[in-house]
């Protein structure tokens, strides 16, 4: 470890890094190595994930009903007379089985509070579980969409907007919703090389390494959050919004990785500077609201100026499952930016997109976002698999048919107890901040140093050590993988932890094994002094 050179793993991403810290942490066999370095939850929803397989094991009988003439294992699509009487059945006669008496509370629920015909409902997911029909609409199957919509304008504070005022897409997780809308703003010419963009930073990592690509070739303009500030935006932050040039802004809110909603005051102020700029495009990644208390998304106060992403796979514990949505109000400004193209630029679009509408130049945004996810002439296969939307769509039930909150109190409960036994396990208090979510922790590697032993201590360490080796000597002195901070875009030394992926004592662990680092630094730091001072 003493010679290796540090500055050659400076532009690996975080995520890729990681790869390199984990080796190390792994050289060892007489320790455990402990991953805080990604942020996959190690909890999940259980009661959705029961319903999804009793609800397939239905359906399955369902198809076999239809070709029961046929040899075994052969089935057809489900028929839909008397569907409902066959499920209500299906449910009396498996009511010991978990998962089921939810799905039989499941239509009522859709029936009698949110106002939809049950019947359509269930064939909807009977189809779609059994993945018998390509996605149609290819956007997202209709009842779910509405479902979806629900969901998503309660969890993301938005009052006084009518779901059929707002349009969803149903994608592959957060990852494919930034992969379609970066695509999708670049082959639309609403974003084109050399324009300006806003990053607020910190961020996950592929907001500040997408826009460098050659695809795009954008400039970034960061929009800094302030530690001092409990990693709020300053007002002199985002007032650069102000400036015409920068064609949009881009963050993650509860951010990552500090974790903390943005303020009212933020929201404020942005709404503001939305006033000023209504050409001003917004895209806020709200994974991790369903974490935060009272969360209200910028999507609630600048709709028509925001495309709104929307992961279920943290809260639910489903990163394996890809889900997601992306969400745009109908009167938003991408499609107004396009509708006031130059005419050569309306001609090549309506040429890009002739095959798949009459009318081209009608064509939603969203609706060619589904498009170009598919190179346009695979439209007619596009949209996310049906399975995949009918687990979506048991999450979300899930989640709003849970009038005590059980689940969420859990969930918030658990990564919360994590930071604090890090934290106390280090000998330090853990930040307090009400907007934090407590999903990931940035570990100040300079503040951290200060309050235990002090500021010459602190100023040393920051002189004498890169932080990137610190994190290697970390992982090969005590197996523990953290990320660090300057690849999420913060500007001070530190180091990110998932607080999502391990267990409590574990995390004690980790605050224990950093303790330690930081004593044995500190007696390196005492004993130079000493000879300083012999000498």
């Amino acid at each position: 470890m003493g010679n290796v050179d540090y500055s050659k793993y400076a532009k690996l991403s975080p995520f890729e890094l990681k790869d390199e810290l984990i080796a190390l942490a792994q050289s060892r066999t007489d320790r455990m190595m402990l991953n805080a370095g990604r942020g996959n939850p190690n909890f999940l929803a259980t009661v959705p994930r029961r319903a999804f397989f009793q609800l397939g094991l239905f359906a399955a009988t369902e198809s076999e009903f239809s070709f029961s003439y046929m040899p075994e294992g052969l089935g057809g699509f489900p028929r839909p007379v008397a569907l409902q009487s066959r499920f209500d059945q299906f449910i009396l006669e498996n009511r010991d089985k978990p998962g089921v008496v939810f799905l039989g509370k499941v239509i009522s629920y859709v029936r009698d509070q949110l106002g939809l015909n049950p019947d359509e409902f269930l064939l909807e997911m009977v189809e779609g579980i059994l993945g018998c029909n390509y996605p149609v609409p290819d956007r997202m199957l209709r009842v779910s969409e509405t479902i979806i919509k629900e969901y998503v304008l309660r969890e993301m504070g938005v009052q006084g907007l009518a779901k059929n005022s707002i349009d969803l897409f149903a994608v592959e997780g957060g990852t494919a919703a930034m992969a379609y809308i970066f695509n999708s703003l670049k082959e639309n010419k609403i974003i084109e090389k050399g324009d300006r963009i806003a990053i607020g930073t910190p961020i996950f990592t592929p907001y500040l390494e997408i826009p460098k690509l050659n695809d795009y070739q954008l400039e970034e303009v960061f929009i800094e959050a302030d530690p001092n500030l409990d990693w709020q935006y300053p007002e002199s932050e985002l007032r650069k919004l102000e400036d015409p040039s920068i064609k949009a802004f881009f963050l993650v809110n509860p951010s990552n990785p500090p974790s903390v909603k943005m303020s009212d005051e933020g929201l404020a102020i942005l709404a503001d500077i939305v006033k000023k700029r209504p050409d001003l495009i917004i895209l806020t990644d709200d994974v991790y609201g369903t974490f935060a208390d009272n969360f209200q998304s910028i999507f609630s106060i600048c709709p028509d100026n925001t495309i709104l992403v929307y992961s279920f796979s943290k809260y639910f514990g489903a990163t394996g499952w890809r889900l997601g949505v992306i969400a745009l109000s109908d009167n938003n400004i991408l499609d107004k930016k396009i509708a006031a193209l130059p005419k050569k630029a309306k001609q090549e679009l309506e040429e890009r997109y002739s095959s798949v509408t009459t009318d081209p130049s009608s064509m939603k945004f969203i609706d060619r976002m589904v498009a170009d996810s598919r190179n346009v002439a695979l439209n007619h296969t596009a949209g996310l698999s049906t399975p995949q939307q009918v687990q979506m769509v048991l999450f979300a039930l899930f989640d709003m048919m849970d009038s005590r909150q059980a689940y969420r109190k859990a969930v918030k409960s658990v990564v919360r107890e994590r930071n604090k036994t890090l934290y106390r396990h280090l000998g330090v208090d853990a930040p307090q901040d009400p907007n934090s979510v407590d999903y990931y922790t940035l570990i100040n590697l300079e503040k951290i140093s200060r309050t235990l032993y002090g500021e010459e201590f602190s100023t040393w360490i920051m002189n004498n050590k890169n932080p990137t080796e610190l994190l290697f000597r970390v992982a090969a002195e005590t197996g523990v993988v953290l990320l660090p901070g300057s690849g999420f875009g913060v500007m001070h030394p530190s180091a990110r932890a998932s607080l999502a992926n391990l267990n409590e004592y574990q995390y004690a662990a980790i605050g224990d094994s950093l303790r330690k680092f930081a004593d044995e630094k500190f007696k390196e730091y005492e004993s130079l002094n000493k000879k300083k001072t012999a000498k």
